[in-house]
């Protein structure tokens, strides 16, 4: 008889870093690998906000370490595998979820802007997957899961940059998935549509923006921070495994 597959799903004994992980999907991600069995690391760029949520996943009963990172910085993402082994002596997932939501009209690009958007939303998930990919290798089961969006497939106005290293980070991530799919690491893409979260609410204020986005989904609303994290479970999870170098697209069906 196979296995009962609820244990596809079960994380104990694995360890995950997760950047951006004090706040919207990074925080639903990371209390979620949490409550999977997942022992995990809470990265972001401000301390108490990185202690918070491990307070919250121990409260409950789960495995935390925060570690304040500033992802655009090399050295913190260094420090940041390094804390990591030396605290869990291992390391599963990395899912680079930190962003940098810089927009506006193309011709209003600055040569600084240009350089912290893509910083951060394309140097840095590839700098943490390579510094993390020994220990990747070493797990047997090693996953990177990069957080894209909708709307690197299908780019909007005033959100050239954002969209275009989003775009940057999927050609990444499946380079990432043939490179590295000898040594045993999988490597996916999560790409979420419209979700609450507090990166989006300035925009989502404004009614008729909001409108026209909740407009674009075929489900007609905007999403809660947790729906992304059945989608994350599974690609850092056995349940998926045969599956590598794909974009799971969580945006209430914008794309089709």
């Amino acid at each position: 008889m196979n296995e009962d597959p609820r244990n596809l799903f079960d994380l104990s004994g694995r360890v995950a870093i997760v950047t951006g992980g004090s706040r919207g999907l990074g925080r639903a991600v990371a209390t979620g690998y949490a409550a999977a069995g997942a022992s995990v690391v809470v990265a972001s760029r401000k301390a108490e906000n990185c202690v918070a949520v491990t307070e919250e996943i121990e409260s409950d009963g789960g495995t935390a370490l925060a570690v304040a990172t500033h992802v655009g910085r090399p050295d913190e993402l260094d420090a940041l595998v390094d804390a990591t082994i030396e605290r869990f002596g291992r390391l599963d997932i990395v899912v680079n979820n930190a962003a940098n939501p810089l927009g506006g009209p193309l011709t209003e690009v600055t040569e600084l802007a240009f350089e912290k958007s893509y910083e951060v939303n394309v140097r840095a998930p590839l700098l943490l997957a390579t510094k993390a990919l020994p220990h990747l290798i070493a797990s047997g089961r090693g996953v990177v899961i990069n957080m894209i969006t909708a709307g690197a497939f299908n780019p909007g106005p005033t959100l050239g940059l954002y969209c275009s290293g989003k775009s940057a980070l999927w050609s990444l991530t499946k380079v990432m998935a043939k490179e590295w799919a000898s040594h045993g690491v999988r490597v996916n893409a999560l790409s979420p549509g419209p979700f609450e979260t507090d990166m989006m609410a300035p925009t989502y204020a404004i009614p008729e923006f909001h409108d026209s986005i909740v407009e674009s989904t075929l489900l007609k609303r905007i999403a809660a921070p947790d729906e992304i994290v059945g989608a994350a479970v599974y690609l850092a999870s056995d349940a998926s495994s045969y599956v590598t170098g794909s974009a799971v697209c969580v945006d209430g069906g914008i794309m089709a």
